[in-house]
């Protein structure tokens, strides 16, 4: 195997850990994707933007075009309506997306910048579970709805999360 080969290798891995780190926190909050889609997704386009570089140098911005699109096509599946109206999975949808964006990072050769990509991504994926940023964003709404006049809404605790809120009819 060659130093190019094992190269693009390694940044595979790289990529596919960090997209099983997404995933596994996606999977934890009952998100339709799992782990190895993420995984999957990461893994395939820092694959495809390092095979590229390595022999294609001239074609890495159509790769790029490719990969971008065949990741938002995922994410788009990834979005589901109910019978009721209800939308759910955009962050399901948005980390895929931003994990084919941290796979091409890494794929490029940029391997510290896509762990701290990863980083920030899982912390705003994750940030809507704290439980202080629940009962500040609880707190703000109740104060809104008493300042317009209006009943407050009470949310059941599993109703936390954006992906979790009734769509506007």
């Amino acid at each position: 195997m060659t130093e190019v080969e094992l190269t693009i290798v390694l940044r595979a891995v790289i990529a596919a850990l960090l997209g099983f780190v997404i995933g596994w926190e996606r999977n934890v909050f009952r998100a339709q994707v799992r782990a190895r889609a993420t995984a999957l997704a990461a893994t395939t386009a820092a694959t495809l933007v390092a095979l590229t570089q390595a022999f294609y140098p001239d074609e890495t911005a159509r790769v790029v075009a490719g990969v971008i699109t065949g990741i938002g096509f995922l994410g788009a599946g990834a979005i589901l309506h109910s019978s009721s109206g209800e939308v759910s999975g955009h962050t399901t949808a948005a980390s895929l997306w931003a994990m084919g964006a941290i796979g091409m990072a890494v794929g490029s050769g940029h391997e510290v910048l896509g762990i701290l990509l990863a980083f920030v991504l899982y912390t705003i994926i994750a940030i809507s579970e704290w439980p202080l940023l629940t009962r500040l964003t609880q707190y703000w709404a109740q104060r809104q709805m008493k300042a317009a006049g209006r009943q407050p809404y009470q949310t059941s605790p599993e109703s936390h999360a954006p992906d979790n809120l009734p769509a506007a009819k």
